[in-house]
């Protein structure tokens, strides 16, 4: 008789358990007895850069560019967006070339010419007699977040082998640098990607991009490298997405310029800088005897508006800018101080990086 009341005892415990433990996870202010189970792993992030680099490397390509002088040949990386032969690479790569050459990952060779350029973005939009090629997508460099990983490629040294390969994450967005070096001439370039992956000459003008495979970035190398470490730098795709598709739209067409270099105001570069207004584009250079220079236009001017209407980044401005065409007068509101003026700009034409036979 007490055998079979601990049986019915024992019974009654268990199955009021398993009713705690059924309900608990549903029942408001019950924690459950047993942890849910734990969410599946994700892939290894090395399978997934292996994956990425398999299905970007194809549409890597070489570069090289003839300047005319014994011994001296420009070299860098691109890019193709176009089946049709659309190559995007770096401004420096191929500026004063005679010819540039184009290598792709199959071994052929291409000569190349030039449908787009902007100098200020160390951009150059490259067109080759081909098709059928491999491409890599543009993807939205606005989206990028500090720390996410990305992988850069590009013909690193010019060393014989192929592109090589480096990964890092984002360090900064938004950057405006310096480039040059000794016996370079010195520019400033916008809306800058840092990155730790390694980028060095020859790399130049090859792809920045995330783990979707999709181009952020082109890689700029030789920026502020000289004293510091694990730092490069690339061009916001967001920030020349506009001139190439202008470049493969119109490949006749020459494409407007202002000739300013800007960076973005916001409340921190208005404190900082002892500005008046707190949003706009702080102009940081001029173009000698450009556009903007022959108007007027001051570096410390804020630009704040392109023919009545509102510019507040670079996007915003280029996407003005190519409403029109080299020889329009065009209005564009600074703030100077205190002072607000409208100045009447020419706008000149781009150049390209490729000389004219």
């Amino acid at each position: 008789m007490r055998a079979r009341a601990l049986i019915a005892l024992l019974a009654l415990a268990l199955a009021a358990t398993a009713c705690f433990e059924r309900r608990g996870p549903s029942t408001p202010g019950v924690a459950p007895l047993v942890a849910p189970p734990a969410s599946p792993l994700p892939p290894l992030e090395g399978d997934r850069i292996e994956q990425v680099v398999a299905r970007v490397l194809p549409a890597v390509v070489n570069v090289r560019a003839d300047v005319g002088s014994p011994g001296r040949a420009g070299e860098g990386t691109g890019f193709i967006i176009r089946e049709s032969g659309v190559v995007v690479t770096n401004y420096h790569v191929a500026e004063g070339a005679f010819t540039v050459q184009v290598r792709t990952a199959d071994g052929r060779r291409f000569p190349a010419t030039a449908i787009g350029a902007d100098e200020n973005a160390d951009l150059a939009v490259l067109q080759i007699a081909a098709s059928g090629l491999p491409t890599v997508p543009l993807g939205d460099s606005d989206s990028l977040r500090l720390g996410q990983t990305v992988l850069a490629l590009g013909f690193a040294l010019g060393l014989a082998g192929g592109p090589s390969v480096t990964s890092g994450i984002v360090s900064a967005t938004g950057r405006t640098i310096e480039a040059g070096g000794p016996g370079v001439e010195s520019r400033t370039y916008e809306d800058v990607i840092q990155t730790d992956a390694a980028i060095n000459p020859g790399n130049s003008g090859g792809p920045l991009v995330d783990l979707e495979g999709r181009v952020v970035g082109i890689n700029t190398a030789g920026v502020q490298a000289s004293a510091a470490e694990n730092i490069g730098f690339a061009i916001a795709v967001n920030r020349v997405r506009p001139l190439i598709e202008r470049a493969i739209e119109d490949p006749e067409g020459p494409s407007p310029l202002l000739g300013v270099t800007t960076e973005p105001v916001d409340p921190l570069v208005a404190a900082s800088e002892g500005l008046s207004i707190d949003r706009g584009l702080l102009v940081r250079s001029l173009l000698p005897e450009g556009p903007a220079d022959e108007a007027g236009i001051e570096t410390g001017d804020v630009i704040v508006a392109l023919e009545g209407e509102q510019v507040t980044d670079h996007d915003d401005l280029q996407d003005r800018l190519l409403d029109f065409d080299p020889g329009d007068r065009v209005e564009v509101s600074v703030v100077r101080g205190d002072q607000a003026r409208t100045l009447e700009v020419v706008l000149g034409s781009r150049p390209l990086p490729i000389q004219s036979s």
